[in-house]
């Protein structure tokens, strides 16, 4: 099976046509203000317009309210929603009902955690896929780090792979995890919210090979 690629903390237009180009599946659009990747409704509703079909656009949010989604909505069609903060499995699932989106799970896989049964909780709620990040105590994703991919585990459940992936390891990590997707955003920048595109044309060879590579 192929393994699917977003490029996460999208903010400039001419960083959405390279990655479009260079084979994504998905762009990710972070909707938290003090992220270093954020951008506005209005931000996003310009660069939602150079993606083209069969390129998802997914948002990113954290801890945000119904309302507060609305709104962004009202902006830029957004095709999956990404609840990366504290929302419980209930939560997320009522929210995405009453907004008419399909919509995953980011779990910070910290050491003590039970990862199965934190993927079964959401994936019982409705999500339609877990992705799996590395765990900082005050940044919700984009840390740059990675986890303990001896931990990645099977699951029915599509899962994404996160956390301090790069053109120069993503090839490995798939081999390693074989996740249904991966997701990257720092390790494809030459500074916070700014894409080097030739980083993102190395990294999306990376996903080519590694998917090539698969056992």
């Amino acid at each position: 099976m192929r393994t699917r690629s977003k490029i996460c903390g999208i903010t400039r237009l001419e960083d959405a046509r390279v990655a479009v180009n260079s084979g994504v599946d998905a762009i990710g659009l972070v909707f938290y203000p003090p992220s270093p990747r954020a951008v506005t409704p209005i931000q996003a509703q310009k660069i939602a317009q150079v993606i083209p079909p069969y390129v998802q656009i997914v948002g990113l949010f954290v801890n945000a309210s119904l309302a507060e989604i609305k709104v962004t909505l009202q902006y830029v069609a957004i095709d999956v929603l990404q609840f990366h903060g504290d929302e419980s499995p209930s939560q997320c699932a009522t929210m995405a009902q009453q907004l008419g989106r399909r919509w995953y799970k980011a779990i910070q896989v910290r050491p003590e955690l039970d990862v199965h049964t934190e993927i079964q909780r959401y994936a019982q709620a409705g999500a339609s896929a877990v992705l799996l990040d590395a765990w900082h105590p005050n940044i919700k994703g984009g840390t740059g780090h990675t986890f303990d991919w001896s931990v990645f585990p099977k699951s029915n459940t599509p899962l994404i792979l996160a956390g301090g992936l790069t053109p120069d390891n993503v090839k490995q990590a798939i081999i390693t995890t074989t996740p249904f997707a991966v997701d990257v955003s720092g390790g494809v920048e030459s500074a916070k919210g700014i894409k080097d595109h030739q980083l993102i044309k190395a990294f999306m060879q990376g996903v080519h090979c590694g998917s090539a590579n698969e056992d």
